[in-house]
């Protein structure tokens, strides 16, 4: 999932980022300086109602989100937010406060990046016939059988597959054939504090840029073209639409993702990808006795903005998929949360109640969630599982997968896909020229094009990488099987897309003995794995494995239900 998704990184993203609710503000603290909050109004009530409460707690509204009852404020009283949340025509009230620097890498997705006996190994090749040169690195398409997909149903243009994350990099030549500029939106502006210095003076980043990198590898995955140029998608002909709702830092916040789903709705998208978590919490809790009333009140926001734009999105028509998070953990059963908040103040342990705490959007309604694999079709270690929330898996990565054999502690474990030059750059693997540096060749790959194009490749793992993977297959089921509507439409209702998706997985048993361990590849006892269920359907792979070919030429069962 995004940067914060992980135990690893807590020591980091404790110091980090963003500050919400005014955690700590007395309610009688003298005036500050002017701040910025998203608003909910309580459902029912109408526009006209919440503005005026907005007004009368000390608010001014910047912009509204109407079919979800959301606004931006600002407001100069350091009260602004218990007032909010008093006024009965609001539900809550999160404040934006930026104090912080984002990590230089993420410990689970930049693994191979930050793990000592890191070694150099060609492993978990490909072994069909390619259409790119670098497919031969993609296991996961071999996995997935999306090489023999393709043969049925590339995608159709018509197809649009939203990427709710960091940003895009339109101007990757696998990614600029299939880019859609006239959906494309950017949500989410630069906040100089946690993101760095603007690249422009408005501070909100071109359509097509990605100066996180994250977004530009998922979408590869989804969709890079299938020219003979660098490496393929799952869906190399569907069209790719930016939702820019995640900082450059890595963070995801209340008001851009909330926008982007909407958007995503309005716009008609038929597939979106959301490999992250909303920040501050990992997990929002109604009413967690560990938590100030403030904080409280926030995350009881957070819950419902969520759940009425993924509600939104869901009834216009958006299939959503959701990475299940790179926690280690049973999400029907999750352990104390010592990593929240990730910003605004230091995080503390939160015993999680899994009857009212929500990981979002992961656990948010209608979103099908995805576990990780590696090359070996075991679970990632990092991967979070449990019958409760898994849905399907797919391919993720896995660094130290191949325990005992040479691909171990490889990065062809991992998950190759089209990556940011700048984002390369920065993080030292590819130097001012644009040529790999001396001691990446087997984590970074450079493809250039007869006019000088050149797009830059590199690894990455986690459930952020498997979600795309089944994305990718949504995409392709909704190509194969979508209908005309109305004058200029094309598409599926997300509930049969869901069904077939499932139908269509190959079944995964758990493993034997059930209790999956992962002291070989050198993780603690909190690592351990129980895998519950049967091989229809279980913790560890939900339905099972998504299978592209399957669901391409498995014919549809409009009535069937998983």
């Amino acid at each position: 999932m995004s940067k914060r998704f992980t135990a690893g990184a807590v020591a980091v993203a404790a110091s980090l980022a963003l500050t919400v609710t005014g955690l700590g503000v007395p309610a009688t603290a003298a005036p500050s300086s002017t701040r910025t909050f998203t608003v909910l109004a309580e459902s029912g009530v109408s526009t006209d109602a919440a503005i005026a409460a907005i007004k009368a707690a000390g608010g001014t509204v910047v912009s509204r989100t109407d079919d979800v009852g959301l606004f931006q404020v600002t407001s100069d009283r350091a009260d602004f937010a218990s007032r909010a949340t008093a006024a009965g025509a609001l539900l809550g009230a999160a404040e934006e406060k930026a104090i912080g620097r984002k990590p230089k890498l993420d410990r689970v997705e930049q693994e191979h990046l930050t793990t000592p006996g890191a070694r150099k190994g060609k492993a978990a090749k490909g072994k069909a016939k390619k259409m790119d040169p670098l497919d031969d690195k993609l296991w996961g398409l071999d996995m997935i059988q999306a090489d023999k997909a393709r043969k049925i149903e590339p995608g159709d243009r018509r197809v649009t597959v939203g990427v709710l994350d960091t940003g895009l990099d339109a101007s990757q030549p696998d990614l600029a054939p299939n880019f859609n500029w006239a959906l494309s939106r950017n949500f989410a502006p630069d906040m100089p504090d946690v993101d760095g210095p603007c690249e422009v003076a408005s501070c909100l980043d071109p359509v097509g840029t990605d100066d996180g990198g994250h977004g530009t590898h998922v979408a590869g995955t989804i969709g890079a073209a299938a020219n003979g140029f660098g490496l393929s998608g799952v869906a190399p002909k569907v069209s790719l639409v930016e939702l820019k709702g995640g900082q450059d830092s890595g963070y995801f916040f209340l008001n851009p993702v909330v926008n982007a789903l909407v958007h995503a709705g309005r716009s008609g998208l038929d597939v979106v990808n959301m490999s992250f978590y909303v920040d501050p919490w990992l997990y929002n809790c109604a009413a967690n006795p560990a938590d100030s009333p403030e904080a409280q009140a926030e995350q009881r926001t957070i819950i419902e903005a969520m759940k009425r734009a993924l509600t939104f999105a869901h009834r216009k028509g958006v299939t959503l998929v959701g990475a299940l998070g790179n926690n280690h953990e049973d999400l029907g059963a999750p352990r104390t949360d010592v990593s929240s908040p990730d910003y605004g103040s230091d995080p503390y342990p939160r015993p999680i109640d899994n009857a009212s705490c929500w990981d979002l959007p992961t656990e948010g309604p209608h979103v099908i969630s995805v576990s990780a694999v590696g090359p070996s079709g075991k679970k990632s270690d990092y991967s979070n599982y449990g019958t409760e929330q898994t849905a399907v898996a797919a391919p993720g990565g896995w660094f130290r997968d191949g325990f005992g054999t040479d691909s171990y502690l490889t990065d062809a474990n991992m998950i190759l896909s089209t990556y940011p030059k700048k984002v390369l750059q920065e993080e030292g693997s590819v130097d001012e020229n644009g040529n790999i540096v001396a001691g990446f060749e087997e984590s970074v790959f450079k493809q250039c094009t007869a006019k000088g194009e050149c797009g830059y490749y590199t690894y990455l793992q986690g459930t952020s990488m498997a979600s795309p993977h089944a994305a990718g297959v949504a995409a392709l089921i909704v190509s194969r099987f979508g209908k005309k509507q109305g004058r200029d439409g094309f598409g599926m209702a997300p509930d049969q897309v869901e069904q077939h998706l499932y139908r269509t997985a190959a079944e995964h048993a758990c493993p034997e003995p059930r209790l999956q361990t992962y002291t070989n590849e050198g993780r603690s006892a909190e690592f351990d794995a129980y895998c519950a269920g049967s091989l229809n359907f279980n913790g560890f792979y939900g339905y099972g494995i998504v299978d592209a070919y399957a669901a391409v030429k498995t014919p549809l069962k409009p009535n069937a239900r998983p």
